[in-house]
């Protein structure tokens, strides 16, 4: 019997959920669940899909105000400088993703946030992206904190130590929908990065990795799954997530990071064939001050 049928058997005699079928929405969208989680649960399991609903384990309140002490954009600012950057920043990302037609792009809705160096700014980038994408009216974001080594995520989201990533890698019996946390914006779902492992490298190279990757992509035609990655020139896991991406957004911090960085990093993200260029801490033309990550280039 396989892993699907004894998950379905296993609901089944629980009775605790009512088989519905979901019809797949192929509108433009940000990332998570489709449809707003808890109100519209749907199953996931490490290696395919149960027969009902699951819901996520764990459901948060984040602290909006906390979030805004870091410059992240949330629901109830309004039209901020930020809010519009990052606008524009993810409309192509958006069409890359969904793109059904010739130029379609293999795991499109998977998009790696990374630095060649630490402290660029892609935490901030990858959150900021994040909660811009779930403000879509027709798409929904997963949030995976892949910066498994040192995760900044919980700081900026206030999250603990819940189990995440590299625990659905290493437990065979730890389902998706158990790691995953559901946020009080419809349209936000975390993934942790989980705890530390000496072999995060290995984990993330694995055949489950590759398994869990294509799930996330193919389960929901609405989704964009966004991953918090390690920088690239410092950690061996941000080079084998690269290889993985349908999409990569470079942070690269201005007048900071040197120009033999960021040609070494796109040389280790060549395989990739779409990459974003956010061009981070530019100074404004009017007070010489630094206002954020507002500059996007496709190359």
């Amino acid at each position: 019997m396989s892993i699907i049928e004894k998950a379905a058997v296993k609901l089944e005699a629980e009775g605790k959920h009512k088989v519905k079928p979901v019809a797949p929405d192929f509108s433009v969208g940000s990332g998570t669940e489709p449809g707003g989680g808890i109100d519209n649960p749907k199953n996931e399991t490490r290696r395919g899909v149960a027969a009902g609903p699951a819901i996520a384990s764990k459901r948060i309140t984040l602290n909006l105000t906390n979030m805004r002490q870091y410059g992240i954009v949330t629901p109830d600012e309004g039209r901020t400088q930020i809010a519009e950057q990052f606008r524009v920043i993810k409309r192509p990302l958006l069409t890359n993703a969904f793109n059904k037609g010739p130029g379609m792009i293999k795991n499109g809705n998977l998009i790696m946030v990374t630095s060649a160096l630490a402290g660029e700014g892609k935490s901030f980038c990858t959150v900021n992206l994040a909660m811009s994408i779930a403000m879509e009216m027709d798409r929904t974001v997963l949030l995976v904190d892949a910066d498994v080594a040192r995760p900044t995520l919980p700081k900026i989201l206030g999250l603990g130590t819940e189990k995440g990533l590299l625990d659905i890698l290493l437990e065979e019996n730890l389902d998706l929908a158990d790691v995953l946390i559901k946020t009080d914006i419809e349209k936000l779902t975390l993934l942790t990065a989980g705890r530390r492992h000496s072999h995060s490298t290995e984990l993330l190279a694995s055949q489950s990795m590759a398994d869990l990757l294509k799930e996330l992509a193919q389960r929901y035609a609405d989704r964009v799954v966004i991953f918090d990655s390690p920088p690239l020139l410092l950690t061996s896991e941000a080079r084998v997530l690269a290889s993985q991406m349908g999409q990569i957004v470079l942070v690269v911090e201005a007048e900071t990071t040197s120009q033999e960085a960021v040609k070494e990093t796109l040389r280790q993200i060549e395989s990739c064939d779409v990459v974003n260029l956010i061009y981070n801490k530019t100074r404004s033309f009017s007070g010489g001050e630094y206002y954020g990550y507002y500059y996007h280039e496709s190359a």
